[in-house]
């Protein structure tokens, strides 16, 4: 086991990090302020992210989640609503939220993508929302935070996908067709613990018809929180890469959000991506989410995910501000230890090049060509 009190954040740290997923909007959504867009660009030192403290981590870029809320949860804090407490417990499956319609999910969509544009526009080019794969190089050229735009839950697409190209025209690139709930295009999985995440039906017909849709439009279909079913009819349809932004081993923590090896194998054979998500419940073998968590299992995922996708396919997936971490992580600044321990473990430097930046955004740049 590495030893995490050796570890200093006065470190510098060597690697850029190109990150799966985060929620930083939702966080910055739920202040509810005008002007928002200026707590990310000075820094606010809450949550887990902010433009100073990205910068000192080497946090480079990343998919930036729009994630609608249930109507019936009480959102008080950035943390999506799980019962965060039945999920310390040594078995739980917690009940999904209703369905959101369009109606509701739309004007909520529309305000942080403004915020992510108000980033943009008031970052003094420090900041650039990438839509094809030659926005991404120059900006990594430049050294902006690289933004990809990515929709957690696909409600505000419509029924008839009629918001599709109205969205695509405002910088989405990246959709989730769910957030573990049902939509009009799939179902998701339930926070379960033990499961599979065979459970439930795959996608509906304009489920299809939108897989389809993200094909022509060269958009990346992320399968996180999708159920089994789901995962295997978007495999049978799609022409894309397969992506999971933010999951983890099932084999290591049989967790519904997590992808069995038959799901791998299909991820390796499409050249396809893993973002490992560092939510204490998808990392740990019993599956609680505990803030007490050592950091080597993020290892003990790596070191699978290598095995079983080989060292192009595999990537981070944080899940910053969006969900409880370990506690020896605190916020994006202990990218710095997780990185450390990388080396340590024995991951040389091209590796790690990998695994923290190029293995997300040469496969971005695949799919956007």
């Amino acid at each position: 086991m590495i030893n995490e009190q050796n570890i200093s954040l006065s470190m510098k740290q060597d690697f850029k990090i190109f990150d799966g997923h985060n929620d930083v909007l939702f966080r910055l959504y739920l202040k509810n302020k005008k002007n928002v867009h200026e707590d990310f660009l000075l820094g606010d030192n809450e949550g887990h992210l902010d433009l100073p403290r990205m910068n000192k981590a080497g946090f480079s870029g990343g998919f930036f989640a729009i994630y609608v809320p249930s109507q019936e949860e009480k959102i008080e804090s950035a943390d999506k609503p799980i019962r965060y407490d039945d999920m310390k417990n040594d078995s739980y499956e917690l009940p999904l939220p209703n369905s959101v319609d369009a109606s509701v999910a739309l004007p909520i969509v529309l305000k942080k993508i403004q915020i992510l544009k108000n980033i943009e526009i008031e970052s003094n080019g420090h900041v650039k929302i990438c839509e094809n794969a030659n926005d991404l190089q120059q900006s990594i050229s430049k050294k902006q935070l690289s933004v990809i735009m990515h929709i957690e839950g696909a409600e505000a697409i419509g029924n008839n996908l009629e918001n599709l190209d109205t969205l695509y025209n405002l910088g989405l690139r990246s959709i989730g067709p769910v957030w573990s709930r049902p939509t009009l295009f799939a179902h998701g999985v339930p926070f379960k613990f033990p499961s599979t995440p065979d459970i439930g039906e795959g996608l509906t017909n304009l489920g299809k018809d939108l897989i389809k849709e993200c094909n022509r439009l060269k958009m990346i279909i992320d399968l996180s929180h999708l159920n089994e079913r789901g995962f295997w009819d978007t495999a049978k349809i799609s022409e894309s890469p397969l992506i999971a932004t933010h999951s983890n081993a099932h084999s290591i923590c049989p967790h519904t959000r997590n992808l069995t090896d038959n799901q791998l194998r299909a991820i390796k054979e499409t050249e396809g991506m893993v973002g490992i998500n560092f939510a204490p419940a998808f990392l740990r073998t019993d599956g609680k989410m505990i803030s007490d968590t050592n950091l080597d299992i993020i290892l003990r995922h790596f070191d699978y995910l290598i095995e079983k996708l080989g060292e192009d396919r595999v990537g981070f997936g944080s899940d910053f501000d969006g969900a409880l971490i370990p506690s020896k992580l605190s916020d994006v600044l202990g990218l710095i230890k997780i990185t450390d321990i990388m080396k340590k473990h024995g991951y040389n430097d091209n590796l790690m090049q990998k695994l923290c930046h190029d293995n997300w955004t040469n496969t971005i740049k695949r799919i956007f060509s």
